[in-house]
Order: structure tokens, then C-alpha cells, then sequence
């Protein structure tokens, strides 16, 4: 990766403070900058392309964007991970994991049982990896075909879910 995408994804952040104690993320400006979007797929898969994953795994919401990204650069498949009370009903028979997320809230994601193939090298994509529950998770559903977790901005001190960043949490 570049020293300059790095260096836009610092400068695009901010933390935004919404008045109730504690800072939030605001990741918008990656989204709004071109230059950003063009990179960040090509910068995500090569923290894992060596592992040659087929399908690409990543949850709603901003795993939505980063996910495709990802998976055009290594020319594999992508599969969404839908938290569970979606706006919609799913009608395909699901695989579901339980996430306890970083606000100590349980949640469970999922993915269409149907797409997830034995052979599949599974590298799980999103935006940010603070305890490593959502890769976890994920992991869980992928099994043996799991390789590790690419995300932009890597917090996760559990190594053994085998999470890369870009950057980490003390870079912004």
C-alpha cells in the first residue's frame, strides 16, 4: 500500500464528539474521496492476496462497500453477512453466529448457507476491527476455509484471528 492512501485515510478521519461522553468515528470522508475508493480494494486484498482467497465475506453495513473492493482486486466472489432483524426477511436457508460487538451488545450475523462452498479460501473484509467479534464470528462460520480478517483500521489484539489493517486505532 501506498504511503499516500495512508496518508489520505489519516486526513480524511475525524472523531466526532456527539455530546454524550465519548468520541465516535467518522469515517465519511473516506467514502466521499475518490482517490480512497480507488485504492482501498487493491491495499485490502494484498494484506492477503499470498493466501489466495475465492470468496470474500464482510457484514453490513460499510463491509457492504469495502467487501466488493476487495474482492474485484483478487478476483473472487463476495458474500454479504447480514445482521439478524434486517429490515427484510432472508429467504434462503442461513448460517448464523452469535457477535457480542464492541458495545457489549449480542447481535448475530449470517450468511446464504448456499454460497459458502467447501473448497473456498474465505478472507473476511471491513471497515474496522476493534475486539476481532465480527471476524470471529465470521471465522466461525467459514471454518477450516477461513484465512484471516482485512480491515482498514485494526484495533483487534487477538492474534489469533489473524486480523491485518492498514492502519491502526493510534494512527488517527
Amino acid at each position: 500500500m501506498t504511503t499516500d492512501l495512508r496518508d489520505r485515510l489519516r486526513a480524511a478521519f475525524r472523531w466526532t464528539d456527539p455530546g454524550e461522553g465519548y468520541l465516535v468515528s467518522n469515517r465519511s470522508l473516506w467514502w466521499r474521496d475518490p482517490a480512497i475508493l480507488a485504492g482501498l480494494g487493491d491495499a485490502l486484498a494484498d494484506l492477503f492476496r499470498a493466501e489466495r482467497p475465492t470468496v470474500v465475506i464482510s457484514p453490513e453495513v460499510t463491509g457492504f462497500l469495502v467487501g466488493p473492493l476487495t474482492a474485484r482486486s483478487l478476483g473472487a466472489g463476495f458474500i454479504e453477512a447480514y445482521r439478524a432483524g434486517a429490515r427484510r426477511p432472508i429467504a434462503e436457508a442461513m448460517e448464523w453466529a452469535e457477535v457480542v460487538d464492541h458495545r457489549g451488545e449480542v447481535q448475530h450475523l449470517g450468511v446464504r448457507r448456499e454460497l459458502l462452498r467447501p473448497d473456498d479460501r474465505v478472507l473476511v473484509v471491513d471497515d474496522w476491527a476493534a475486539t476481532g467479534a465480527q471476524a470471529g464470528a465470521l471465522r466461525s462460520l467459514a471454518g477450516d476455509r477461513y484465512v484471516g480478517t482485512a480491515v482498514i483500521v485494526n484495533e483487534c489484539a487477538d492474534p489469533s484471528l489473524g486480523v491485518r489493517g492498514l492502519l491502526h486505532g493510534s494512527d488517527l
